[in-house]
């Protein structure tokens, strides 16, 4: 959770990596303790960054 604060909060965080399960209970600390929109796209799932 500490490498989350190097810079300005984000609009959303996108969990790309781990397992189904790590990533939801990540998704769901971020929501928790920081108040950010955090998403775990689903496998194929395309995401458009600007």
């Amino acid at each position: 959770m500490e490498w989350l604060h190097l810079g300005p909060p984000p609009s959303t965080v996108y969990l790309v990596h781990g397992e189904p399960e790590g990533s939801d209970a990540l998704r769901d600390r971020i929501d928790r303790e920081l108040g950010w929109t955090a998403v775990v796209p689903r496998s194929g799932e395309r995401v458009l960054i600007c």
